[in-house]
């Protein structure tokens, strides 16, 4: 047998010394440094004062009891073997004290080669089971790790892709002088009535991507119609209302878009179902794009157009409140009139028509929603 590790330390536990004295002779021929304890309580003391590799003890004791005493020692010293002593009697009690915590038994009266061949086996293991443990410890830190390294690219890249739609969607502001700075005015509005009306973390998320993209596509718009100061004939409002569906295939590509696609698509929907491009009504209108209505209404009358000045915001609420179940979805127009008057004062003022520089771009308003901030009452 292999001689066990220098000074791997013995507690011996039995109300009789001789049983002590047999056991300390047979372990320290075997470099074992040995320590007796003739109760439980005597045990139990030494135990909190002492590191031991193994206790051996016997299973009848006044007092505190040899399963008791492992009881102990399972929940202050779970990785520390501990072998039971009984008499032949007492067998099923003995197996009873291995399935509760014990690694072998010993039945009096014992051979020594049987002492030190069972106490290796206990203590090789609890040595397994201990670097199995100290695997599984280092295999989790590795795993965190690598999830926090993998979280921390794929932010990265969602950062990226944001910046690229951003981009997208400045070069949108400067073909259409009416849609200066609107998209990020509609993108703040939205989330503020999302937020009253409870919506996740990961809904504001991608809430805040379909509104600032919502006319990406008007990108594929001919310049003579996108641009036309005079009324669409009928064939050019087709054309036009064809944005919703080429931003849809637009942003559709890109897998992490595919919720702010869905309200790419259905932004100019009506609650009442006259709207298009799929006439949907009610529940069948995505949240983002019935919240969108809303949005985009406010700012519609809030914002200087070639043929008119901004309105102020009692007319555009009125509005509001007039088309409440027709061409918006009633709850959510509950929603925006809880809201204070200078939260949607606030945004409009931090968007100036095309001066980024003064405003986050989608990137920041994606990173901020995400840490759950209040950008409007900041």
């Amino acid at each position: 047998m292999a001689q066990p590790a220098p000074k791997c330390r013995a507690l011996l536990v039995d109300d009789e010394p001789a049983v002590c004295s047999l056991l300390n002779h047979t372990l320290s021929l075997e470099g074992f440094e040995c320590h007796s304890a003739h109760s439980g309580e005597e045990a139990a003391s030494l135990m909190k004062q002492n590191a031991f590799d193994v206790v051996i003890s016997d299973l009848r004791m006044p007092g505190i009891s040899g399963l008791e005493l492992l009881a102990q020692a399972r929940k202050s010293h779970p990785h520390m073997a501990f072998l039971m002593v009984t008499g032949e009697d007492d067998l099923s009690v003995a197996i009873q004290a291995m399935k509760e915590g014990a690694d072998d038994y010993l039945v009096k009266p014992f051979q020594p080669a049987m002492v030190v061949s069972s106490v290796s086996r206990a203590l090789e293991k609890r040595r397994m089971e201990g670097e199995i443990e100290n695997y599984r410890q280092r295999l989790e830190e590795m795993v965190k790790q690598r999830t926090r390294q993998l979280e921390t690219a794929m932010k990265r890249i969602e950062l990226t892709y944001d910046e690229t739609l951003e981009a997208l969607g400045v070069a949108l502001d400067l073909r259409d002088n009416e849609t200066a700075g609107h998209a990020w005015r509609v993108t703040r509005y939205c989330l503020e009535i999302a937020r009253t009306l409870g919506c996740s973390g990961d809904q504001l998320k991608h809430l805040a991507r379909g509104a600032y993209l919502h006319d990406i596509g008007k990108i594929g718009i001919p310049d003579a119609i996108l641009l036309k100061p005079d009324k669409l004939t009928a064939e050019e409002t087709a054309v036009m209302q064809a944005h919703a569906r080429v931003g849809y295939d637009l942003v559709s590509r890109i897998a992490f878009l595919a919720p702010a696609a869905e309200i790419v698509l259905t932004h100019q929907e009506r609650f009442d179902g006259i709207g298009y491009p799929q006439g949907l009504t009610g529940s069948e209108i995505p949240l983002g794009a019935r919240i969108f209505a809303v949005a985009d209404t406010l700012d519609a009358m809030m914002s200087d157009r070639p043929y008119r000045r901004a309105l102020p915001f009692s007319a555009a609420q009125a509005e509001i409140i007039r088309e409440s179940g027709r061409q918006f979805d009633p709850d959510v127009v509950q929603a925006f009139l809880s809201i204070p008057e200078e939260v949607w004062e606030n945004i409009r003022m931090m968007a100036p028509g095309r001066d980024t520089r003064l405003r986050p771009g989608l990137s920041a308003i994606v990173e901020q929603e995400h840490a759950t901030k209040s950008w409007a009452r900041d």
